[in-house]
């Protein structure tokens, strides 16, 4: 599901996504290497025309860990100190590499610190979940998003008693 597709599915849930996703330029995608073992690297996530797209330098290990096995998640830059106070959010799903001349050419044009190199990579993000996870009052809230389901918020709170559940609409 195209990034636009989950944003008409859950808009107000996509809109809090992309904002902490903006609250910092840099955060951590986790690919898979050539042997299975994961590989964490930073990036700049890139949300523009409907789509989030994921951009990197021209060969390497990340784009070509994409290109062998798009499997992928994006972890949102946490922050400097353990406040959480915007949660903790992750992306994953599955990278599109885009080859079109016109489409690198668009989004080149279109990068917001204007220095995208002559060769670089571009894949565009098939969502597969968003999860948000933070903390309100007393409880721990996560809040989940599957394509064909509907937001699910699980609310945690430190005793024994069993997790509530809600889907959201």
């Amino acid at each position: 599901m195209s990034w636009a597709e989950f944003r008409e599915a859950a808009p107000g849930f996509a809109e809090a996504v992309e904002q902490r996703f903006g609250k910092y330029p840099h955060h951590v995608l986790a690919t898979l290497r050539k042997d299975g073992s994961p590989r964490l690297t930073g990036l700049e996530a890139d949300f523009r025309v409907g789509e989030l797209w994921l951009g990197m330098m021209w060969g390497s290990l990340k784009a070509r860990d994409l290109r062998r096995d798009n499997r992928f998640a994006l972890h949102a830059n946490p922050g400097s100190d353990n406040g959480m106070d915007d949660g903790d959010v992750r992306v994953s799903g599955r990278a599109v590499e885009v080859t079109a001349p016109d489409v690198l050419a668009r989004w080149a044009a279109g990068a917001p610190d204007g220095g995208t190199p002559e060769k670089f990579h571009l894949f565009r993000a098939e969502v597969e979940e968003v999860v948000w996870v933070g903390v309100e009052r007393e409880e721990i809230v996560l809040r989940i998003w599957r394509p064909g389901h509907p937001l699910r918020v699980i609310r945690r709170g430190d005793g024994d008693a069993p997790p509530d559940e809600e889907s959201a609409h």
